[in-house]
């Protein structure tokens, strides 16, 4: 049998189809920009989504009404102004900014999005709605401290950090004098690694030693799967947070707001730990090591060959930078949903897998392993990394995004 479809039922089938979700759409333009073209690292990537979610929160906000605190601003709207115009608006000249080089690429796609829109006097007020936000957004974050000059403290003692292999690189200090989004990254202190010379430190130095290195046999298929997971550079927080939007049906605003919650609470999560590693400057595994015999601690042994799974970051050990952004993302997504027995999942291009889980602090607790089973990091850095993310991510929603009650 053959099934025919009217017109009438077409222009129907439209109508009552869901729109797609303009703030997802924009998610993944940016992360295109921002990682897809640009290769930016995880740090500096924080800062450009908290830059482009933030705009984008603060146009829709303002469309609906104001229900909820702004970030930076609440322009002027009138009822009917298009809330995709702003959207596209906000994210496209915050991402322009961002990224010059790639106008042309941008302005195709933010072309797109308005060709969907009926011209008139909605599309305008949105458009000028977002353009406000982005520009308030510009306005703030000028002359922040990105991409300064900033460098690492360099030893060459026990204990003290020196660039790594392979690339042997002084990069990404900037981060730790970036200028926060919203609260004071020098309230936050962390108790610093264990004393070289204590069992603790062997204790988590002959772990790393056993289950990060590439030639493991320790480390289970299943931990390696997970470590390469985790390590992507591709970050699956991205698509998990997309998903978490998706699957709980968020409209816009609630998309916006979710998205902002995360990325905002996640860039000062970083920019604290950025600090501490610049206080402590604690040696990498891949340099501990093979240095291990000069450590003090009869419990440690050197072994001069070793190489972890995966490729050192050009930062200081402590704490885990991936433990302080991925507990920020955790526990701004158990605030927003108000429960940790969240289901999702993302695929890695880097391990060609797709991983699933049933809670928060199911996948919170594989990551800090996995940085152990990587071979980058030791227990006790995800430890304070995880308390770290965590009770930065808490402040910053106690100050930001909360409902207004309205005059």
């Amino acid at each position: 049998m053959v099934f025919t479809t009217t017109s009438a039922q077409a222009r129907q089938a439209v109508a009552t189809s869901p729109r797609p979700n303009a703030v997802i759409t924009w998610n993944i333009h940016a992360q295109t920009a921002v990682y897809e073209v640009a290769r930016q690292s995880p740090s500096a990537a924080a800062r450009s989504f908290a830059m482009a979610q933030g705009a984008v929160y603060d146009a829709v906000n303002a469309i609906a009404g104001t229900p909820y605190e702004p970030y930076l601003i609440a322009p002027h709207s009138r009822p009917g102004d298009s809330t995709p115009a702003a959207v596209a608006t906000a994210a496209y000249r915050t991402l322009t900014w961002l990224f010059p080089a790639q106008a042309d690429s941008l302005r195709t796609q933010y072309e797109e999005s308005l060709a969907a829109i009926p011209d008139g006097p909605s599309e305008r007020g949105g458009i000028a709605v977002g353009a406000a936000t982005a520009a308030a957004m510009i306005k703030a974050r000028h002359d922040d401290g990105a991409s300064s000059d900033a460098t690492w403290p360099v030893g060459t003692a026990p204990g003290q950090w020196r660039p790594t292999p392979p690339g042997v690189l002084q990069v990404g200090a900037w981060f730790a004098t970036l200028k926060p989004f919203v609260i004071d990254p020098g309230d936050y202190r962390t108790p610093g690694p264990p004393a070289l010379t204590g069992a603790a430190y062997a204790r988590d130095l002959n772990e790393v030693k056993a289950f990060g290195s590439a030639t493991s046999t320790t480390r289970t298929p299943d931990q390696t799967e997970a470590a390469i997971w985790w390590d992507d550079p591709r970050l699956v927080e991205w698509p998990i947070k997309r998903q978490l939007a998706t699957t709980h049906r968020l409209g816009t605003l609630q998309t916006a707001r979710m998205f902002a919650m995360v990325d905002l609470a996640a860039a000062d999560a970083l920019i604290a730990c950025y600090q501490e590693k610049k206080h402590w400057h604690f040696w990498r595994p891949v340099t501990a090591i093979p240095l291990a015999d000069t450590d003090g601690n009869p419990a440690t042994g050197a072994d001069p060959a070793w190489t972890p799974l995966r490729i050192t970051a050009p930062s200081p050990e402590y704490p885990s930078g991936h433990a302080c952004f991925t507990a920020a993302v955790t526990t701004a997504l158990r605030v927003y949903f108000g429960r940790d027995d969240l289901s999702f999942s993302a695929h890695s291009t880097d391990s060609g897998t797709t991983r699933h889980y049933h809670s928060l602090s199911q996948a919170m607790a594989e990551l800090n392993q996995a940085r152990i089973w990587a071979g980058v990091h030791y227990r006790f850095a995800t430890k304070d990394g995880h308390r770290l993310g965590t009770t930065v991510a808490r402040d910053v929603l106690d100050r930001a995004f909360g409902m207004l009650r309205h005059r």
